[in-house]
């Protein structure tokens, strides 16, 4: 029986969403994907886009491929925030597609170390 609200499409776009966000956090495209999984470069599209279904098997695969428990997928899911986060959650995946390519690892570190003074800052202005 479908929640109340949610429903399967919503499931699927859901599940997708966080195909795509595994992948660019690992610094994947989607053929590298999909040669990963044994799709087609489309079927990665369509499954990332919740356009196709993917099958239990296929999820266990992704799975095992992204280095992610199945039960990733569906993190969320019913978080009523998930579907007002679009822009914020384009702006994360483009920060750790950015990320992923920077060669130094000095650098990365100093990004890394910038990311967590800023949010400690934050959280210590809040509390004040």
């Amino acid at each position: 029986m479908k929640s109340q609200d949610t429903k399967t499409q919503d499931i699927e776009r859901h599940v997708g969403q966080r195909i795509r966000e595994r992948r660019t956090m690992l610094g994947l495209t989607q053929q590298q994907l999909a040669d990963l999984i044994g799709v087609t470069y489309q079927q990665a599209h369509k499954y990332e886009r919740g356009i196709n279904r993917v099958s239990a098997g296929r999820l266990y695969e992704l799975a095992r491929v992204l280095s992610v428990d199945v039960g990733f997928f569906f993190e969320r899911i019913d978080d009523a925030e998930t579907e007002t986060l679009p822009a914020r959650q384009r702006m994360c995946l483009d920060l750790a597609r950015n990320f992923a390519r920077i060669r130094d690892e000095r650098q990365q570190e100093a990004l890394a170390q910038l990311t967590r003074i800023l949010a400690d800052k934050e959280e210590t202005e809040g509390l004040g």
